[in-house]
């Protein structure tokens, strides 16, 4: 199991597991920089802190920005002296760093050792402590933002997002299969589009409307042609939230938003919604009548 950290303490391989930064790096800009004084046991080992890895990871943030790292050093250290000072930064300052909670810094860790029980158990810690609406928006959605950035710049491999996306996909279920909702609570219905991968958006969604009193039903990932079509009929909800996180869906069906428009029309009486990425990328150039491209989660339960 977890070993437990003394306030939130990391030895060197748990801060690179982290920041994804090699222990060479680390070495360098503590030693170099003078950014980081990570506190030394008796042992002569280092330990780090939630400090020196926030640090790390702004330098980084600016680094790949393309201020040098004695820029990138320079403006993380003023922003913590005028921290201590009490002055209040610029907003476009902060809003570009990432802000980790210790259970995020965890989460990062273990999906780079590819450990599955660790990351389970460092989720339901989460979850327990945060309760559903801000376990959602201060561990899961971070944590998975990060693991898209490390893939897409190839600091983990295919296998370190797929087991991690896995993990939180699984949670995520078992959340939803044992949320309690009213017998006469209203009906939603989320949706993958056909040829679409990732429904860990779709669990989100679905769960945020259930802490609104929604009692939902779930379309995963890369549905059969046709699929969408036969639950709405069957299930018959309020609404239909279509979700597509890539271009993949329109570029294998370039007629599927259309014959979904057609569908919507002759059911009225639903409100059909469409979002993610691919969407919103796809929808500009498209003149549906009766799907709404959809922004944000109040524009949709609202």
């Amino acid at each position: 199991m977890m070993q437990a950290r003394p306030n939130s303490s990391y030895n060197i391989q748990q801060v690179s597991n982290v920041t994804g930064l090699s222990k060479q790096v680390i070495r360098k800009w503590e030693e170099r920089y003078d950014l980081i004084q990570p506190e030394r046991l008796d042992n002569g080992y280092r330990v780090y802190s939630e400090e020196d890895i926030k640090k790390l990871l702004k330098v980084k943030v600016l680094s790949e920005k393309g201020y040098s790292l004695k820029q990138a050093v320079a403006q993380v250290l003023e922003e913590k002296q005028l921290d201590h000072a009490q002055v209040e930064l610029p907003i476009e300052k902060e809003s570009s760093f990432p802000e980790f909670n210790d259970f995020v810094f965890k989460l990062l860790e273990h999906g780079t050792d590819l450990d599955e029980i660790e990351l389970t158990y460092t989720l339901q810690q989460a979850y327990f402590h945060y309760g559903l609406e801000n376990f959602l928006d201060k561990v899961v959605l971070p944590f998975l933002l990060e693991v898209g950035n490390r893939w897409e710049k190839e600091e983990w491999d295919e296998y370190q997002e797929a087991v991690s996306s896995m993990i939180v996909r699984d949670f995520l279920v078992q959340i939803r299969r044992n949320f309690h909702y009213r017998d006469d609570a209203p009906l939603v219905i989320g949706c993958c589009l056909p040829h679409e991968t990732h429904e860990i958006p779709v669990h989100i969604l679905l769960l945020q409307f259930m802490m609104k009193g929604w009692k939902s039903f779930l379309v995963g990932a890369s549905p059969a042609p046709g699929a969408i079509e036969s639950m709405v009929e069957k299930l018959k909800p309020q609404k239909v939230l279509l979700s597509a996180s890539t271009s993949i869906p329109f570029e294998r069906n370039p007629k599927l938003l259309a014959g979904l428009d057609q569908f919507a029309e002759n059911h009225k009486e639903i409100k059909f919604y469409i979002g993610g990425a691919g969407a919103m990328q796809y929808f500009a150039c498209k003149n549906l009548k009766n799907i709404s491209l959809a922004n944000s989660i109040e524009e949709v339960i609202n």
